[in-house]
């Protein structure tokens, strides 16, 4: 024998089945869109560094990824360096906003180049409409082969009596940060050498003619296998399974608290539309978490791993704080 039921209570239970279904059908609406968006021509991924660069090699795995995912549909990497990464980010900003054209960057574009400069001709918030964090890659300290210093506390106490005199070489806002970082724990001064791209800057750094620089794992993972380069340290408080028995500089330098790592994401211009930015998402989402992609990041040092495009928005947020305490930190005055 059933109980009857107070008729407030049907009620309430009516209204929350109509909120339940009405979620449902927003939520399959949703899907529905983002399913059926698709390319109409090739897409573009813009990366604001030169070829062979980390980012370059992200953006070129992703291309493939993406291409598969959207069934054959050509995806063109397109690489366009210089000014810290301004030129590429702003011409994605200016793009239109139809899925089409996209910045596979890092925190240079996105965090640190804020705290860098005094003018900057895009938001990194207004401008862009995030769409999928791609992962990190920590950043080693390296010489070149022929180098005397064979440690990071050797690099760091030749600075120390020299002061002002050795310099250090940036391809990004992390080379940038991490040196100058590096140098004002260590107590002493280093003449900073930008570069507009990193691989100019480790061929220098090879050759000698600039005693150090922080590096990405993914970009000078070659020539440190190669023996071109010698590294010291890692920029991260943990070590890195890809160099085994190189320790962070926390501990190889005695700089306690050294952490340092660049972040990668995916930009669309602001105002793409909800639908577009899911079907972007999910076409990159599912391409990383596929076990032979998984395999071909960490063969070229990167810690991938992926998120909604609001998990992206946010992080850019806090990260934005971040580097500017790092820039204060480190004592680098805005160009």
């Amino acid at each position: 024998m059933r109980t009857a039921q107070h008729p407030r209570a049907i009620r309430r239970r009516a209204c929350i089945a109509s909120m339940l279904g009405l979620l449902g059908a927003t939520a399959r609406m949703r899907a529905a869109g983002a399913e059926g968006w698709r390319p109409t021509r090739p897409l573009t991924l813009v990366v604001p560094f030169a070829g062979g660069s980390a980012t370059d090699a992200v953006a070129r795995i992703l291309a493939q990824l993406m291409s598969e995912t959207f069934s054959g549909v050509p995806v063109v990497v397109d690489n366009r360096a210089g000014a810290n990464g301004i030129i590429g980010a702003q011409l994605v900003a200016r793009a239109e906003p139809d899925g089409h054209t996209l910045l596979v960057t890092t925190n240079t574009t996105h965090s640190a180049n804020p705290a860098l400069l005094r003018r900057l001709d895009y938001d990194p918030v207004a401008d862009f409409a995030p769409v999928a964090r791609v992962g990190d890659v920590p950043f080693m300290l390296t010489v070149g082969r022929n180098s005397p210093y064979h440690t990071a506390r050797e690099l760091l106490d030749a600075a120390r009596r020299r002061r002002g005199q050795m310099s250090y070489a940036s391809g990004n806002s992390t080379g940038i940060v991490a040196g100058a970082t590096m140098a004002r724990r260590a107590g002493t001064e280093m003449l900073h050498v930008p570069y507009r791209s990193t691989p100019p800057a480790m061929t220098d750094v090879i050759a000698g003619r600039v005693d150090c620089m922080f590096v990405d794992i993914a970009a000078g993972l070659g020539n440190f296998r190669g023996g071109q380069l010698r590294v010291l340290a890692l920029s991260t408080e943990a070590p890195s399974p890809l160099l085994p028995g190189v320790p962070p500089l926390a501990e190889a330098g005695d700089l306690p608290g050294f952490d340092l790592i660049s972040w990668s994401g995916v930009f669309a211009p602001a105002r793409t539309s909800a639908p577009v930015i899911a079907a972007l998402n999910g076409a990159i989402r599912g391409g990383i978490e596929r076990p032979e992609a998984r395999a071909r990041f960490a063969e070229i040092g990167y810690s991938v791993f992926s998120g909604t495009p609001d998990d992206l928005g946010r992080f850019v947020r806090r990260q934005l704080d971040v580097w500017r305490e790092l820039v204060d930190a480190a004592g680098i005055e805005k160009e």
